[in-house]
């Protein structure tokens, strides 16, 4: 399915894979064949600050995967009549750790801070024997993703055995850089996993699977540090129902095909 931003615009997000499974598996056979990817999963935040930035969009538009992180964007996948399930990009990181282990596929991580990789790195080599976490690179507070700064890491990759990489940047960084280093390392894979090695590493604490289940973490991260997430989650909720509009009038025009 494609997510609009806003009713009335041509501007949308395609879905490729409806399941994680489905999306594993293909990167798993891509890295596998020696090919790459970009690999982005969309929640609703992202939906507002794709209405308010072109580099996110041209970002978007060129990935090579995208599911839905975030209940919301299943709500919507749902109203719209293509249902897809609940891929969130932190819940990614120890499959694709165990996939890495089980083919020798050597792992680079880029992005959060310099502790938070090291213990990650440590505590996935520990429970997936065989893992390589070949490369930790965490960039600077302030990094641009495309700026020379970001020609000079992605140059720093190019030289490392690693072959998939996971970017901790959080968004829109880390889905434009994304794009920008999988067009220099064609056969390199890239996936935003955002604050994914800090669950990992204990530098941030996930939300409890029961809180989860009843989708309320983004209450539970709210608050946590309401000052800065509860402007952002205002203006997601304000979005919503334009973008229910939006998803059901597609449901309609395709019933209607």
């Amino acid at each position: 399915m494609a997510l609009p931003l806003q009713a009335g615009t041509r501007y949308s997000v395609p879905l490729t894979h409806a399941t994680a499974a489905d999306l594993l598996a293909d990167l798993e056979r891509l890295l596998v064949g020696g090919k790459g990817f970009a690999a982005a999963t969309v929640n609703l935040d992202h939906l507002v600050k794709l209405r308010q930035s072109e580099a996110f969009r041209r970002a978007y538009s060129g990935h090579s995967h995208v599911v839905a992180d975030g209940n919301p964007i299943v709500w919507l996948s749902r109203l719209s009549g293509q249902p897809v399930t609940l891929v969130p990009g932190s819940e990614l990181i120890e499959p694709l750790a165990d996939m890495a282990a089980r083919t020798g596929i050597p792992v680079g991580f880029f992005g959060a801070t310099a502790n938070s990789l090291e213990s990650s790195s440590v505590e996935l080599e520990r429970r997936y024997p065989g893992l390589s976490v070949a490369t930790r690179i965490a960039p600077p507070n302030g990094f641009d993703p495309s700026g020379e700064e970001a020609d000079a890491r992605i140059a720093e990759m190019a030289r490392s055995p690693a072959r998939l990489w996971l970017l901790a940047l959080g968004a829109p960084k880390q889905e434009i850089f994304a794009v920008r280093a999988w067009q220099k390392l064609p056969d390199r894979g890239f996936l935003s996993i955002g604050a994914g090695l800090d669950f990992i590493s204990g530098e941030q604490v996930r939300a409890p699977a029961l809180i989860r289940a009843l989708a309320l973490e983004w209450a539970w991260r709210m608050a946590s540090n309401p000052r800065r997430l509860a402007p952002r989650y205002a203006r997601c909720a304000a979005a919503l129902p334009g973008l229910a509009s939006a998803a059901w009038k597609q449901r309609r025009m395709e019933e209607r095909c």
